[in-house]
Protein backbone atom coordinates (compact mmCIF):
# COMPACT_ATOMS: atom_id res chain seq x y z
CA UNK A 1 0.00 0.00 0.00
CA UNK A 2 1.26 3.46 -0.92
CA UNK A 3 1.99 5.53 2.18
CA UNK A 4 3.05 8.95 0.92
CA UNK A 5 1.48 11.64 -1.19
CA UNK A 6 4.63 11.88 -3.31
CA UNK A 7 4.52 8.17 -4.13
CA UNK A 8 0.79 8.25 -4.90
CA UNK A 9 0.79 11.45 -6.93
CA UNK A 10 2.98 14.53 -7.11
CA UNK A 11 0.58 17.52 -7.17
CA UNK A 12 0.95 19.68 -10.28
CA UNK A 13 1.33 23.48 -9.99
CA UNK A 14 0.65 23.27 -6.28
CA UNK A 15 1.60 26.86 -5.43
CA UNK A 16 -0.29 28.26 -8.40
CA UNK A 17 -3.44 26.37 -7.38
CA UNK A 18 -3.26 27.59 -3.78
CA UNK A 19 -2.65 31.18 -4.88
CA UNK A 20 -5.54 30.90 -7.31
CA UNK A 21 -7.94 29.81 -4.56
CA UNK A 22 -7.07 32.95 -2.53
CA UNK A 23 -7.87 31.04 0.65
CA UNK A 24 -9.66 32.64 3.58
CA UNK A 25 -8.81 31.18 7.00
CA UNK A 26 -12.44 30.51 7.91
CA UNK A 27 -13.56 29.65 4.38
CA UNK A 28 -15.21 26.55 2.95
CA UNK A 29 -13.34 24.82 0.12
CA UNK A 30 -13.81 21.80 -2.09
CA UNK A 31 -11.16 19.59 -3.69
CA UNK A 32 -13.14 17.52 -6.19
CA UNK A 33 -10.16 15.33 -7.15
CA UNK A 34 -8.51 14.34 -3.85
CA UNK A 35 -6.22 11.57 -5.19
CA UNK A 36 -2.97 11.60 -3.25
CA UNK A 37 -4.21 14.47 -1.13
CA UNK A 38 -1.39 16.83 -2.06
CA UNK A 39 -3.58 19.81 -2.93
CA UNK A 40 -5.96 19.13 -0.03
CA UNK A 41 -3.18 18.99 2.54
CA UNK A 42 -1.83 22.31 1.31
CA UNK A 43 -5.28 23.89 1.49
CA UNK A 44 -5.59 22.71 5.10
CA UNK A 45 -2.31 24.48 5.93
CA UNK A 46 -3.92 27.77 4.93
CA UNK A 47 -7.18 27.23 6.82
CA UNK A 48 -7.82 28.26 10.39
CA UNK A 49 -9.56 26.04 12.95
CA UNK A 50 -12.98 27.17 11.68
CA UNK A 51 -12.19 26.49 8.02
CA UNK A 52 -13.64 23.47 6.22
CA UNK A 53 -12.53 21.31 3.30
CA UNK A 54 -14.70 18.82 1.43
CA UNK A 55 -12.76 16.34 -0.71
CA UNK A 56 -14.21 14.08 -3.41
CA UNK A 57 -12.67 10.96 -4.97
CA UNK A 58 -14.40 7.94 -6.44
CA UNK A 59 -11.29 5.70 -6.16
CA UNK A 60 -11.37 3.77 -2.88
CA UNK A 61 -7.56 3.61 -2.87
CA UNK A 62 -7.48 7.36 -2.23
CA UNK A 63 -8.85 6.72 1.27
CA UNK A 64 -5.35 5.77 2.45
CA UNK A 65 -4.23 9.37 1.88
CA UNK A 66 -6.83 11.08 4.09
CA UNK A 67 -5.10 13.13 6.80
CA UNK A 68 -6.30 12.97 10.38
CA UNK A 69 -7.88 16.41 10.40
CA UNK A 70 -11.40 17.22 11.66
CA UNK A 71 -11.65 20.08 9.17
CA UNK A 72 -11.69 17.65 6.24
CA UNK A 73 -14.76 15.70 5.10
CA UNK A 74 -13.98 12.97 2.55
CA UNK A 75 -16.70 11.97 0.08
CA UNK A 76 -16.09 8.71 -1.79
CA UNK A 77 -18.04 9.65 -4.93
CA UNK A 78 -17.56 11.17 -8.35
CA UNK A 79 -17.51 14.97 -8.38
CA UNK A 80 -20.47 15.00 -10.75
CA UNK A 81 -22.58 14.68 -7.57
CA UNK A 82 -21.00 17.72 -5.93
CA UNK A 83 -24.23 19.65 -5.65
CA UNK A 84 -26.21 16.85 -4.04
CA UNK A 85 -23.58 16.17 -1.38
CA UNK A 86 -22.77 19.78 -0.53
CA UNK A 87 -26.43 20.67 -0.21
CA UNK A 88 -27.07 17.59 1.95
CA UNK A 89 -24.13 18.57 4.18
CA UNK A 90 -25.39 22.18 4.30
CA UNK A 91 -22.04 23.39 2.97
CA UNK A 92 -23.34 25.83 0.33
CA UNK A 93 -22.12 28.39 -0.59
CA UNK A 94 -18.40 27.60 -0.73
CA UNK A 95 -15.45 29.94 -1.14
CA UNK A 96 -13.46 27.91 -3.60
CA UNK A 97 -13.51 24.78 -5.76
CA UNK A 98 -10.36 23.04 -7.02
CA UNK A 99 -10.35 20.43 -9.79
CA UNK A 100 -7.22 18.61 -10.96
CA UNK A 101 -8.62 16.60 -13.85
CA UNK A 102 -5.53 14.46 -14.45
CA UNK A 103 -5.19 10.80 -13.61
CA UNK A 104 -2.90 10.13 -10.65
CA UNK A 105 0.57 8.62 -10.92
CA UNK A 106 -0.59 5.83 -8.62
CA UNK A 107 -3.45 4.89 -10.93
CA UNK A 108 -1.16 4.91 -13.97
CA UNK A 109 1.54 2.87 -12.23
CA UNK A 110 -0.82 0.24 -10.80
CA UNK A 111 -0.85 -2.51 -13.42
CA UNK A 112 -4.15 -4.11 -12.37
CA UNK A 113 -6.00 -0.84 -12.99
CA UNK A 114 -5.15 -1.13 -16.69
CA UNK A 115 -4.52 2.53 -17.43
CA UNK A 116 -0.97 2.30 -18.80
CA UNK A 117 -0.08 0.78 -22.15
CA UNK A 118 3.48 0.10 -20.94
CA UNK A 119 2.31 -2.30 -18.21
CA UNK A 120 0.72 -5.75 -18.29
CA UNK A 121 -2.72 -6.36 -16.87
CA UNK A 122 -6.42 -6.50 -17.59
CA UNK A 123 -7.91 -3.88 -19.88
CA UNK A 124 -9.87 -2.25 -17.04
CA UNK A 125 -9.45 1.55 -16.61
CA UNK A 126 -12.19 2.02 -14.02
CA UNK A 127 -11.55 4.84 -11.56
CA UNK A 128 -14.50 3.59 -9.52
CA UNK A 129 -13.95 -0.10 -8.79
CA UNK A 130 -17.70 -0.55 -8.26
CA UNK A 131 -18.51 0.55 -11.80
CA UNK A 132 -19.48 -2.21 -14.23
CA UNK A 133 -18.10 -0.96 -17.55
CA UNK A 134 -14.47 -1.86 -18.29
CA UNK A 135 -12.31 -0.92 -21.26
CA UNK A 136 -12.43 -4.55 -22.41
CA UNK A 137 -16.24 -4.33 -22.55
CA UNK A 138 -15.95 -1.36 -24.89
CA UNK A 139 -13.45 -3.11 -27.14
CA UNK A 140 -15.46 -6.34 -27.32
CA UNK A 141 -19.04 -5.08 -27.32
CA UNK A 142 -19.34 -1.59 -28.80
CA UNK A 143 -20.49 -1.23 -32.38
CA UNK A 144 -18.55 0.40 -35.20
CA UNK A 145 -20.22 3.80 -34.91
CA UNK A 146 -19.65 4.10 -31.16
CA UNK A 147 -16.04 2.98 -31.41
CA UNK A 148 -15.38 5.52 -34.15
CA UNK A 149 -16.90 8.27 -32.02
CA UNK A 150 -14.70 7.38 -29.05
CA UNK A 151 -11.43 7.25 -30.96
CA UNK A 152 -12.21 10.29 -33.10
CA UNK A 153 -13.51 12.60 -30.38
CA UNK A 154 -11.70 11.47 -27.25
CA UNK A 155 -8.40 10.35 -28.74
CA UNK A 156 -8.22 12.34 -31.99
CA UNK A 157 -6.84 9.20 -33.64
CA UNK A 158 -5.91 9.90 -37.27
CA UNK A 159 -6.52 6.35 -38.50
CA UNK A 160 -9.56 5.74 -36.31
CA UNK A 161 -11.51 3.96 -39.07
CA UNK A 162 -8.70 1.47 -39.69
CA UNK A 163 -8.28 0.96 -35.94
CA UNK A 164 -11.96 0.18 -35.48
CA UNK A 165 -12.04 -2.25 -38.40
CA UNK A 166 -9.05 -4.12 -37.00
CA UNK A 167 -10.60 -4.30 -33.53
CA UNK A 168 -13.87 -5.66 -34.89
CA UNK A 169 -12.08 -8.32 -36.94
CA UNK A 170 -9.75 -9.43 -34.14
CA UNK A 171 -12.48 -9.70 -31.51
CA UNK A 172 -14.35 -12.17 -33.73
CA UNK A 173 -11.48 -14.60 -33.31
CA UNK A 174 -10.77 -14.13 -29.59
CA UNK A 175 -12.02 -11.73 -26.91
CA UNK A 176 -9.58 -8.89 -26.22
CA UNK A 177 -9.27 -8.75 -22.42
CA UNK A 178 -5.72 -7.70 -21.52
CA UNK A 179 -3.42 -4.83 -22.42
CA UNK A 180 -1.14 -7.23 -24.26
CA UNK A 181 -4.08 -8.72 -26.17
CA UNK A 182 -5.09 -5.24 -27.26
CA UNK A 183 -1.62 -4.05 -28.28
CA UNK A 184 -1.06 -7.24 -30.27
CA UNK A 185 -4.45 -6.94 -31.96
CA UNK A 186 -3.88 -3.36 -33.14
CA UNK A 187 -0.14 -3.62 -33.83
CA UNK A 188 -0.57 -2.96 -37.56
CA UNK A 189 -2.32 0.34 -36.80
CA UNK A 190 0.46 1.76 -34.64
CA UNK A 191 2.86 4.20 -36.37
CA UNK A 192 6.37 2.93 -35.83
CA UNK A 193 7.94 6.24 -34.84
CA UNK A 194 5.03 7.38 -32.65
CA UNK A 195 4.08 4.19 -30.82
CA UNK A 196 3.97 5.71 -27.33
CA UNK A 197 2.03 8.81 -28.41
CA UNK A 198 -0.44 6.76 -30.44
CA UNK A 199 -1.11 4.27 -27.66
CA UNK A 200 -1.46 7.09 -25.14
CA UNK A 201 -4.17 8.67 -27.30
CA UNK A 202 -5.96 5.34 -27.74
CA UNK A 203 -5.84 4.59 -24.02
CA UNK A 204 -6.96 8.13 -23.19
CA UNK A 205 -10.01 7.69 -25.42
CA UNK A 206 -10.96 4.43 -23.73
CA UNK A 207 -10.39 5.85 -20.24
CA UNK A 208 -12.62 8.84 -20.95
CA UNK A 209 -15.41 6.57 -22.16
CA UNK A 210 -15.08 4.06 -19.30
CA UNK A 211 -15.33 6.80 -16.68
CA UNK A 212 -17.76 9.04 -18.58
CA UNK A 213 -15.33 11.89 -17.93
CA UNK A 214 -16.76 14.48 -20.28
CA UNK A 215 -20.25 14.16 -18.82
CA UNK A 216 -18.85 14.30 -15.30
CA UNK A 217 -16.94 17.49 -16.11
CA UNK A 218 -20.01 19.01 -17.74
CA UNK A 219 -22.07 18.23 -14.62
CA UNK A 220 -19.42 19.87 -12.43
CA UNK A 221 -19.30 23.00 -14.58
CA UNK A 222 -23.07 23.28 -14.61
CA UNK A 223 -23.09 23.50 -10.80
CA UNK A 224 -19.96 25.53 -10.02
CA UNK A 225 -21.54 28.97 -10.26
CA UNK A 226 -24.51 28.15 -8.02
CA UNK A 227 -22.27 26.56 -5.40
CA UNK A 228 -19.76 29.41 -5.12
CA UNK A 229 -20.24 32.43 -2.92
CA UNK A 230 -19.77 35.85 -4.60
CA UNK A 231 -16.02 36.31 -4.98
CA UNK A 232 -15.47 32.55 -4.69
CA UNK A 233 -12.76 31.04 -6.86
CA UNK A 234 -12.87 28.15 -9.33
CA UNK A 235 -9.43 26.68 -10.03
CA UNK A 236 -9.26 23.91 -12.60
CA UNK A 237 -6.36 22.06 -14.19
CA UNK A 238 -6.88 20.12 -17.42
CA UNK A 239 -4.56 17.85 -19.38
CA UNK A 240 -6.00 17.60 -22.87
CA UNK A 241 -7.74 19.93 -25.31
CA UNK A 242 -11.24 18.50 -24.82
CA UNK A 243 -11.27 19.34 -21.12
CA UNK A 244 -9.56 22.70 -21.51
CA UNK A 245 -11.98 23.77 -24.24
CA UNK A 246 -14.98 22.98 -22.05
CA UNK A 247 -13.51 24.86 -19.09
CA UNK A 248 -12.56 27.86 -21.22
CA UNK A 249 -16.02 27.99 -22.78
CA UNK A 250 -17.67 27.79 -19.37
CA UNK A 251 -15.63 30.64 -17.94
CA UNK A 252 -16.05 32.87 -20.99
CA UNK A 253 -19.69 32.19 -21.85
CA UNK A 254 -21.30 30.37 -18.93
CA UNK A 255 -21.76 27.09 -20.82
CA UNK A 256 -19.61 24.32 -22.26
CA UNK A 257 -20.78 24.95 -25.81
CA UNK A 258 -19.14 28.38 -25.82
CA UNK A 259 -22.27 30.23 -26.98
CA UNK A 260 -22.65 33.57 -25.22
CA UNK A 261 -26.32 34.09 -24.40
CA UNK A 262 -27.82 37.60 -24.49
CA UNK A 263 -31.20 39.02 -23.52
CA UNK A 264 -33.49 41.08 -25.75
CA UNK A 265 -31.38 44.17 -25.06
CA UNK A 266 -28.13 42.46 -26.00
CA UNK A 267 -26.88 42.20 -22.43
CA UNK A 268 -25.17 39.12 -21.07
CA UNK A 269 -25.72 37.64 -17.65
CA UNK A 270 -22.26 36.19 -17.04
CA UNK A 271 -21.70 35.16 -13.44
CA UNK A 272 -18.02 34.25 -13.68
CA UNK A 273 -14.98 36.30 -14.71
CA UNK A 274 -11.62 34.97 -15.79
CA UNK A 275 -8.74 35.73 -13.45
CA UNK A 276 -6.33 34.18 -15.96
CA UNK A 277 -6.93 35.31 -19.55
CA UNK A 278 -4.55 32.61 -20.76
CA UNK A 279 -3.96 29.29 -19.01
CA UNK A 280 -1.03 29.00 -16.63
CA UNK A 281 1.41 26.24 -17.60
CA UNK A 282 4.06 24.47 -15.52
CA UNK A 283 7.60 25.81 -15.39
CA UNK A 284 10.42 23.99 -17.16
CA UNK A 285 11.77 23.04 -13.74
CA UNK A 286 8.49 21.40 -12.70
CA UNK A 287 8.21 19.50 -15.98
CA UNK A 288 11.77 18.23 -15.52
CA UNK A 289 10.81 16.97 -12.06
CA UNK A 290 7.39 15.63 -13.05
CA UNK A 291 6.95 14.77 -16.73
CA UNK A 292 3.21 14.23 -16.31
CA UNK A 293 2.87 17.96 -15.68
CA UNK A 294 3.91 18.87 -19.22
CA UNK A 295 0.40 18.96 -20.69
CA UNK A 296 -1.28 20.70 -17.73
CA UNK A 297 -3.18 23.96 -18.19
CA UNK A 298 -4.49 25.87 -15.20
CA UNK A 299 -7.44 28.29 -15.43
CA UNK A 300 -8.79 30.43 -12.61
CA UNK A 301 -12.17 32.17 -12.48
CA UNK A 302 -14.10 34.13 -9.86
CA UNK A 303 -17.83 34.36 -9.28
CA UNK A 304 -19.08 37.88 -9.89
Amino acid sequence: MVKTTEAYHLPVMLNECIQGLDIKEDGIYVDVTFGGGGHSKEILKHLGENGKLYAFDQDLDAVQNIPDDPRLVFINHNFRYIRQFLEYLKAVPVDGILADLGISSYQINTAEKGFAHRLSGDLDMRMDQNAKLKASDIINQYGERDLLKIFNQYGEIKNAYKLVQVIMEKRKVNPITTIEDFKTAISNCIPGKEESKYLSQVFQALRIEVNNEMKALEALLENVTDLLAPGGRFVVMSYHSLEDRMVKNFINTGNVEGELEKDLFGKTSLRMKAITRKPIIPSDEEIAENKRARSAKLRIAEKI
